[in-house]
């Protein structure tokens, strides 16, 4: 890629949008996970009576397990959120920028 055409597309307002926007986004879903996981840990590190709880009365299973499976399932849809808006929003931008780079 030519030189010039790389300084056009960096210097595009829609590029410049793009990439502050997706990079916002990303770390906040990222923070948000790593609050979600590390909340957690460190509940099963300082108070692990809390997850040791059983769910009722003489049942095997603990608060935890529920709790952990959350976990999982909110990494999942985080994940589904973001590819969700990079595959409307996001990859329209990013057309828009290859086809004014192109000059069309």
């Amino acid at each position: 890629m030519k030189q010039e055409m790389v300084d056009r597309i960096k210097n595009d307002p829609d590029f410049i949008h793009l990439v502050k926007t997706r990079s916002k986004f990303a770390w906040t879903l990222t923070i948000v996970m790593l609050v979600i996981y590390f909340g957690f840990v460190l509940t099963i590190a300082f108070d692990p009576s809390i997850l040791g709880t059983p769910l009722s009365a003489g049942s095997v299973t603990t608060v935890g397990i529920p709790v952990g499976v959350g976990v999982i399932v909110i990494a999942f849809v985080l994940t589904g959120i973001y590819v969700r808006r990079a595959n409307g929003e996001f990859d329209e931008l990013t057309a828009r920028i290859k086809n004014k780079a192109k000059g069309e």
